[in-house]
């Protein structure tokens, strides 16, 4: 299938064609006849998979149809985001794709001042995209008008119910008309997000591909079983010894992505971190200086998991594992991305093996082990293994008690083993 089959205006493709854009994705394909075709959606896709561009070009198709809009000062589109980085990068998105028309869009979200978007807000544009927080904050002080909305996209559905949004965004969907289009996006579906569907999208369409547990073919996965105290080295010792560059580190914690940073700033690496603590302009500065190449590490918390689009990016590194698999998923999504071959690394000390094995029971794959590294410490027995000693240790009770007794040390000892 070609975008021509799609049938999207000239104009959208001659922006394609310039953008080197050949075929769309499987979640274009299945997605935007659907929506052409006004009708609701709910589109399960994991984050690479060119989801925005899947909502964004039939929106763009269908604002272009109806004609200028720029007199009116009502929105026609609002699309809800969790993050204020996942909603800049639907506005470049847009900003991208829209070239060859007159199609203005606004960013709303929380971290800078109020004022300025207010008076964007009162100068009109066709596209609303914001985070739930600000976008009710406008609305309460009579800056946001909703009435005159035709689509109404929610965007990473799932990430706005871990994050606690589902309240506001129930909120923000009451505002609207009740005749709008609904298109949910979302790279998971738990039952609260099925339920939202459910009650606020109108007979709507379902579209599935690439399921979350899979990860990209193009991501080479490795694992270091390494002890909790020796990970700050290991980092510094794989980045210098294997000539890393343009590394993006994932933490659990706040604290720990500022404790990286100070580490490898005292060891004359430089590294920026990249967290909720901090604030959108400092987060920002940090994300360019990153994607610039001016600085090699950016060390992040679970916020730049998903809603960060960063091209060519060679390397993820697991410092700390998640304690939920799909998230271990949207992580080394960061990389490998539009074919491009990407390297996932991940560090497990005694505490994270069940994230390990969780981990790898969800993606059904099988990491490489490295275990010839300074700070290596011992895997796991495999499961079959541990059944092998079993039974021999049953076998032998035919010999004598000593024997046995050295057996049964040995299977203590081996089950202290750890990923």
């Amino acid at each position: 299938m070609t975008f021509e089959d799609l049938q999207l205006n000239k104009n959208i493709l001659k922006t394609l064609s310039e953008l080197g854009y050949k075929e769309p994705t499987a979640i274009q394909q299945k997605a935007i006849p659907f929506i052409l075709q006004d009708k609701d959606l709910i589109a399960c896709a994991q984050t690479g998979t060119g989801k925005t561009a899947a909502f964004a070009m039939p929106i763009i198709h269908y604002l272009h149809k109806i004609g200028n809009t720029k007199k009116s000062k009502f929105a026609k589109v609002l699309i809800v985001t969790p993050t204020r980085e996942l909603a800049q990068q639907v506005a470049d998105n847009f900003e991208k794709y829209s070239k060859y028309t007159n199609i203005s869009n606004i960013v709303l979200y929380g971290g800078m001042s109020i004022k300025p978007q207010i008076e964007q807000l009162n100068k009109g544009a066709d596209v609303i995209i914001g985070t739930p927080g600000r976008l009710l904050d406008l609305y309460k002080q009579k800056h946001l008008n909703l009435d005159h909305l035709h689509f109404l996209v929610l965007d990473e559905a799932d990430l706005m119910l871990d994050m606690g949004f589902i309240d506001d965004v129930k909120k923000i969907i009451a505002l609207t008309p009740n005749n709008r289009q609904t298109l949910l996006f979302s790279a998971t579906m738990p039952i609260e997000v099925r339920e939202l569907a459910h009650e606020f999208l109108n007979k709507p369409e379902y579209v599935s591909v690439d399921p979350i547990s899979s990860a990209a073919k193009t991501v080479k996965q490795q694992v270091y079983f390494v002890a909790k105290k020796d990970k700050k080295k290991l980092l510094l010792h794989l980045i210098r010894n294997e000539k890393l560059t343009d590394v993006l580190v994932f933490t659990r914690t706040k604290q720990a992505a500022d404790s990286l940073v100070s580490y490898l700033d005292k060891n004359a690496l430089q590294a920026v971190s990249f967290h909720g603590d901090k604030s959108q302009s400092a987060r920002q500065e940090a994300l360019d200086s990153f994607k610039e190449k001016k600085t090699k590490v950016l060390i992040a918390t679970d916020i730049a998991a998903r809603g960060i689009d960063i091209q060519s990016l060679p390397c993820v590194i697991n410092f700390d594992l998640p304690n939920i698999a799909e998230t271990f998923v949207h992580r080394i999504g960061r990389t490998g991305r539009a074919n491009q071959q990407g390297l996932a690394i991940s560090f497990c000390d005694n505490s994270e093996k069940t994230y390990w094995q969780n981990i790898v029971k969800f993606t059904r794959t099988q990491p490489k082990q490295i275990l010839d590294h300074p700070f290596a410490e011992k895997p796991l027995e495999s499961s079959k293994n541990k059944t092998q000693g079993n039974k021999e240790l049953s076998g032998g009770a035919k010999q004598n008690n000593a024997s046995k007794s050295r057996k049964s040390s040995n299977a203590k000892k081996n089950k202290k083993r750890w990923y």
